[in-house]
């Protein structure tokens, strides 16, 4: 049953001229004092939603962006000055760009996120797909194949630093600790300090494909999937609940996942897409051209894949496929309902803040969300 629900907010500032008429993706540039403002939103949004009972804001790791999308290179520190300024509310990192760390300073910067706050900062980690960003950082994503292999082996090292009370590591990438003299004798393990105190640790990655997912599913990392289509969401599930079966990890459909959707609330469907499609469109400007078009045609082939769709999706394309949730509380509540009985296990619902949409607009979203369709699901 749905008994949690969050909002992704990616760390767009309030953007000018959207849609698809509008400013292209790549012309836009706002200067720093502009730029900065995503902070203040940030606080401001945490403190409404603390304050509405949801559970969880997750932000999003990004780098160089003038363009003014996703203006937050560090969700740790971030998340750690919004828990002060909040009473309950978690703050997810959604994701730690693995590749872009040392995992030994991400393990430690967590840790003491957890302490600190008293566990309201939740781990999320991911591969990337931002050339400029990742590459520029001297990592490959270019080279997919580097990606992954770099990744996996900063996720041993970063599993064991959090997990273990000492721990060496000698791989491709790392050797830890080397082999160096320290007050009279060799090194030959290390620990970190401080380590996380609320165990078990939970993991959060996303599923964009079916590649990462057998590795999230084996390794009891829990899966986010954001703005799918249903019959993609359907196929991630089953999926993921089989690959960790065959681990040894019995899990009911739906479980260790979060289910991201877009809502926008209106008197009516028809109203609701009118006043969401310019911000809609906004996103998929920016977002269509890294490949995330989540959708399926009839026979179950996601959107680019030889006989599919290969296009950007319009609003009534996303309304169609369930990705996109438009028109009065009573029908958002019918198609949270039918899509919790679908999937036993799930718990946890995230609302996408589409990029798009000015403060205020979401903050009054919100506002009816928690008042008109929360209190359905308080069991």
């Amino acid at each position: 049953m749905i008994t949690k629900f969050s909002v992704l907010y990616v760390g767009q500032i309030e953007l000018d001229n959207i849609g698809l008429s509008g400013t292209p993706a790549d012309a836009r540039r706002y200067p720093n004092e502009r730029l900065v403002e995503a902070f203040a939103t940030a606080k401001d949004i945490a403190q409404a939603m603390d304050d509405l009972g949801f559970y969880c804001l997750w932000t999003a790791e990004h780098h160089f962006q003038r363009e003014g999308y996703e203006v937050f290179p560090n969700l740790i520190l971030l998340s750690t000055w919004l828990a002060t300024q909040t009473r309950r509310l978690k703050f997810g990192c959604a994701f730690n760009i693995l590749p872009m760390w040392h995992p030994l300073r991400l393990a430690e910067d967590y840790a003491v996120a957890d302490i600190v706050t008293d566990g309201r900062v939740i781990l999320g980690v991911g591969r990337g797909y931002h050339t400029r960003e990742v590459e520029t950082f001297g990592a490959p994503m270019l080279d997919n194949a580097a990606n992954k292999e770099l990744f996996e082996e900063q996720m041993e090292v970063l599993m064991k630093a959090l997990n273990e009370e000492a721990f060496s590591h000698h791989g491709k990438h790392y050797d830890i600790p080397p082999p160096v003299q320290y007050r009279g004798y060799e090194l030959t393990e290390i620990t970190l300090v401080p380590r996380p105190i609320h165990r078990p640790i939970e993991i959060w990655q996303p599923i964009a494909s079916g590649k990462t997912l057998d590795y999230i599913a084996t390794r009891g990392i829990k899966g986010m999937v954001t703005l799918n289509g249903e019959m993609i969401f359907d196929q991630v599930a089953r999926a993921y609940r089989d690959a960790a079966a065959r681990a040894g990890r019995p899990l009911q459909l739906g479980q260790d996942l979060c289910w991201g959707v877009g809502v926008y609330l209106a008197p009516t469907q028809e109203e609701a897409m009118r006043r969401l499609e310019p911000a809609h469109d906004e996103r998929y400007k920016w977002f269509a051209p890294f490949g995330f078009v989540r959708y399926a045609d009839e026979h179950g082939r996601p959107w680019g894949t030889p006989g599919a769709p290969a296009r950007i999706p319009t609003l009534r394309d996303g309304v169609e496929q369930k990705a996109w949730l438009c028109g009065p509380p009573s029908i958002v509540i019918d198609e949270i309902t039918r899509f919790e009985a679908r999937y036993p296990g799930l718990d946890q619902m995230m609302l996408h803040w589409a990029e798009g949409i000015p403060p205020a607009e979401f903050k009054e979203q919100l506002r009816w969300f928690a008042k008109d369709v929360m209190p359905a699901f308080r069991r």
